[in-house]
């Protein structure tokens, strides 16, 4: 079985004057610069109330086109709880997503140990959900899970109208329909849709904040209002209700005011990224074309052969393009999320980076 070799790519990119992905590095000074201006005497949230929080989880409900949300610590609470809750009130245990949905594959079958629901999953792993999967669901599915984008195939997205006909396929049969929106903000400009025009087709939606908006942690779940004041019960039977979230809620705010608007300038960026790798011999792009700032890295070779080439690129030209590289069949791959960083790469060094890992990859 393969092994990474951390301490060679990992220390190498981190040396590395450039690097390709994300916006910053995590540090405390993501916490300095959310604080620097605020009034000290702003009154921190208290168990889930104060204004703080109250007046951020209004922000985001407006945002989003719901009557209500709420802030989670993690997004894996909150979307096992929005699954539980939909499965109470039309008592079965059956809900339905993807082969790759992080419930699936990241939470150490959390939803089925905690809450007792058995997923149902839909489509091959390595494309998206379709109309004629969710119609020949079993009649005992109450709750369909999308995500968009989907992360683990590459950041993809179905149709704008496939996804209406989906929405209204699921309304007329009385399932409810649940966004795992942890890259929402990113979806935008593909759709050329508001927030609150996507999520109008979904009856409960989870967004993160710290992922293409850059914060600490932290999660909304929205909905309508008898919606998300059960998803509060649930919040403190999870121990969600920390005494206070502060740190968390004002690097959110501060960091969705700083980047929800530059997201047609990240998809812009990895559509160029994408082009520079995709003319390299052994590589592909998934997407080809990327549909958002994210894309998959597809190499031909083992990766031990392409570590070493990350690490030949990033010694060589100074520009870090991965961290890490991962097993995909008899090749590899790594994961690209194009963020505030690209923009600090001189355009010559990128592609200097990109035809230097052309060359080491043979």
């Amino acid at each position: 079985m393969y092994q990474q070799n951390t301490n060679s790519l990992a220390s190498v990119f981190q040396q590395a004057e450039y690097k390709l992905g994300g916006h910053a590095p995590r540090n405390v000074d993501l916490l300095k610069q959310a604080f620097d201006g605020m009034d000290a005497e702003t009154e921190a949230d208290m168990y889930g109330q104060g204004k703080l929080i109250g007046d951020f989880e209004r922000k985001m409900a407006d945002y989003l086109g719901k009557s209500s949300a709420v802030f989670f610590p993690s997004g894996t609470m909150a979307q096992q709880i929005a699954l539980r809750i939909w499965s109470d009130r039309q008592s079965s245990k059956r809900v339905a997503y993807h082969p790759l949905c992080h419930l699936e594959i990241h939470e150490q079958r959390g939803l089925h140990e905690l809450h007792g629901i058995e997923p149902v999953l839909l489509a091959d792993a390595d494309r998206l959900i379709r109309l004629d999967d969710v119609t020949g669901m079993p009649e005992d599915v109450v709750c369909l899970l999308l995500e968009l984008p989907q992360r683990e195939i590459g950041g993809q997205l179905p149709a704008y109208e496939e996804l209406e006909a989906i929405s209204a396929h699921c309304r007329a049969r009385g399932i409810k329909l649940h966004l795992d929106g942890a890259r929402l903000f990113e979806v935008l400009p593909y759709y050329r849709k508001t927030a609150a025009e996507i999520c109008a087709l979904f009856d409960s939606v989870y967004v993160s904040f710290y992922k293409g908006i850059g914060g600490i942690a932290g999660a909304i779940l929205a909905g309508e209002s008898d919606f998300t004041e059960e998803s509060v019960v649930w919040k403190r039977r999870h121990g969600g209700d920390l005494i206070s979230l502060y740190p968390y809620i004002v690097t959110a705010d501060y960091n969705f005011d700083l980047r929800v608007d530059k997201m047609a300038h990240y998809w812009a960026g990895a559509e160029k990224v994408a082009r520079l790798f995709n003319a390299c011999r052994q590589v592909v792009t998934v997407p080809e074309v990327p549909v958002t700032n994210m894309f998959h890295v597809h190499v031909a070779l083992p990766p031990e052969q392409v570590e070493e080439a990350l690490v030949t690129v990033a010694q060589a030209s100074g520009v870090g393009l991965s961290s890490y590289v991962r097993p995909k069949g008899e090749g590899s791959y790594f994961e690209l999320s194009l963020g505030d960083r690209l923009d600090l790469i001189p355009e010559e060094k990128l592609a200097l980076a990109i035809k230097l890992l052309d060359e080491a990859l043979g």
